[in-house]
């Protein structure tokens, strides 16, 4: 459901939050879940920034703009919900990056607890990652 609908009240029924198309799926793309909380939209900005500073330590680009960020849910007490990916399920770092990111996004004022969750469907591809990520890779 997209933003604009939320405001207008259609939808109370679909859980705070969560994005989903119509055909009730959860969408996937990094940094496009939606919140109905003003104070939710107000702690995105800050909080992507906070991501931008975490870096894949084999590949010198922020996790943000990698892709690896599928999903930001922020409840209106602002508690915050991430998922993301890795590039490979055998990253060395597998363990850490979660707790990395789940430390970054703590320091943002105004958020609350933050749940990190690893998901590997759908898988990662350099096509989530965005223009400015491709360009410092020399992709573009």
């Amino acid at each position: 459901m997209n933003r604009l609908a939320r405001l207008a009240g259609f939808g109370a029924g679909h859980e705070e939050g969560v994005d989903r198309d119509d055909t009730g799926a959860e969408s996937a793309q990094a940094g496009t879940a939606e919140t109905g909380a003003a104070g939710g939209e107000a702690l995105r900005e800050p909080i992507i920034a906070a991501l931008r500073q975490v870096h894949d330590p084999e590949i010198p680009v922020n996790i943000y703009d990698l892709g690896l960020i599928y999903k930001i849910d922020i409840a209106p007490g602002g508690n915050v919900a991430i998922d993301m990916t890795l590039t490979a399920p055998a990253c060395p770092v597998a363990g850490m990056m979660p707790v990395m990111v789940k430390d970054a996004v703590k320091t943002v004022e105004g958020v609350g607890d933050v749940e990190v969750e690893l998901v590997w469907d759908p898988p990662w591809s350099v096509d989530t990652m965005s223009d400015e990520a491709k360009l410092q890779l020399g992709m573009l």
